[in-house]
């Protein structure tokens, strides 16, 4: 072999080695590179003017569950950036997406929780959590409040099934009333008798109907009309309404506090609410008894208390009044013809808006429902209208006098000295 083949061997073998160097070196540079990004705790360019922009709350944790970017939705979750995740829920979710990610593939992970949304006395809400891991220290989690969406649901499924069986009792009733009319044909009195019962069932399923109708409107996302009303009013119009059932129970129904309060809503929903509080008051309570209504302002907040002494509310059954188709009493609301709606009616009335109910109540001693509403200022008074046609009447008679040939004769008396 000459020397030029020799020097040529020589490059080829200077040229491999060099080149395996070479690569050697780039897949180690970029090993490094890969692994400085694996293991920082950098949030990646342009992650947070997109968390900025969304509406969900979405949070970027870190290893040592510190949050390094969030949305401003995230908020009312106590999720900033610098602070740490508050319940050990979301830690327990986001370490188990990040530590098992590398053993089983396991990169994405959804949980539903209750979270407290705000501070107290804010209630816990149902949220569903999607955690994913998108660095062996960075951790991605959105946070989607659920509550409403299963909230809805579950009344849809109660409301179904609750309306098939209060309304097959009284469907069933006119059925057999029908067929009893029918078989009593001959018998003058039992009609009679058979007709006033079945005037009753179709009285109470219009009842029950009108009431269904009303709290499905009341649930409806519609907004509701947002006007001054006068609490005298709403009041006034309630107690007249149940004047005469009040007349026949045998219960006086007395009316106190201050007057002229203000609030900002729907005045027929409120007189409604308002005067389910005032029947139920009336029927639960014993003949020659008083249903007191009392009107105050306390710190902003409109109360609407209605105080009977009736029988009263067991304190287990308490926080059940207020459900759909719920009778604390079923025998006596079966008497005086209840549906069971009217609590719910006025809990839905008011939670509509901006307010709520509270209840105080001992077995024995009767109940006191409080309706609270935000008070809003008295309407300011508008005499404009009236100075302006003051304005109006000087200005509108002297034009047709000399206009029309008619006042011409008394015009001349009135030159000649004569009293007009």
């Amino acid at each position: 072999m000459d020397s030029t083949q020799l020097a040529l061997l020589a490059l080829l073998v200077g040229v491999i080695v060099g080149g395996s160097v070479a690569a050697v070196i780039f897949a180690a540079l970029r090993a490094r590179d890969r692994a400085r990004v694996e293991m920082s705790a950098d949030v990646p360019d342009g992650v947070r003017e997109v968390l900025h922009g969304m509406d969900d709350a979405v949070v970027v944790v870190d290893s040592s569950f510190t949050v390094l970017a969030a949305s401003a939705a995230a908020a009312p979750f106590e999720l900033v950036e610098g602070g740490t995740f508050p319940t050990e829920e979301l830690r327990a979710l986001a370490r188990r997406v990040r530590t098992s990610g590398t053993d089983t593939g396991l990169t994405t992970a959804t949980e539903t929780m209750r979270l407290r949304r705000g501070a107290l006395p804010a209630e816990p809400r149902l949220v569903a959590v999607r955690a994913t891991r998108i660095s062996p220290r960075l951790t991605l989690l959105v946070l989607r409040d659920i509550t409403e969406r299963e909230r809805v649901e579950e009344m849809r499924r109660d409301f179904v099934a609750n309306t098939s069986h209060e309304l097959k009792t009284p469907v069933g009733a006119v059925s057999l009333l029908a067929e009893a009319i029918e078989s009593a044909a001959d018998d003058p009195p039992q009609v009679r008798i058979f007709t006033a019962r079945l005037q009753a069932e179709a009285s109470r399923l219009a009842l029950l109907t009108s009431r269904i109708m009303n709290l499905s409107r009341l649930q409806a996302s519609d907004e509701l009309p947002q006007r001054d009303v006068s609490i005298d009013e709403v009041v006034a119009s309630a107690l007249d309404a149940h004047a005469i059932q009040a007349d026949s129970a045998g219960v006086e129904v007395v009316r106190g506090g201050i007057r002229g309060l203000y609030v900002q809503g729907d005045a027929q929903v409120l007189s409604e609410a308002v005067g389910n509080l005032i029947a139920n008051a009336i029927a639960y309570s014993p003949r020659g008894s008083s249903v007191g209504v009392g009107v105050k302002s306390v710190d902003g907040v409109v109360e609407i208390a209605v105080t009977d002494r009736g029988i009263g509310i067991a304190e287990g059954e308490q926080d059940r009044v207020f459900e759909r188709f719920y009778r604390a009493d079923p025998a006596r609301a079966r008497r005086t013809g209840g549906s069971g709606l009217g609590l719910s009616i006025v809990k839905h009335a008011v939670q509509r808006h901006g307010g709520e109910v509270r209840l105080w109540s001992r077995p024995g001693r009767g109940s006191t429902f409080t309706i609270r509403l935000p008070e809003s200022a008295a309407p300011a008074a508008e005499p404009a209208p009236k100075r302006g046609r003051k304005k109006k009447r000087p200005a509108t008679p002297p034009p047709p006098r000399p206009t029309t040939p008619a006042p011409a004769p008394a015009a001349e008396p009135a030159a000649n000295g004569e009293p007009a």
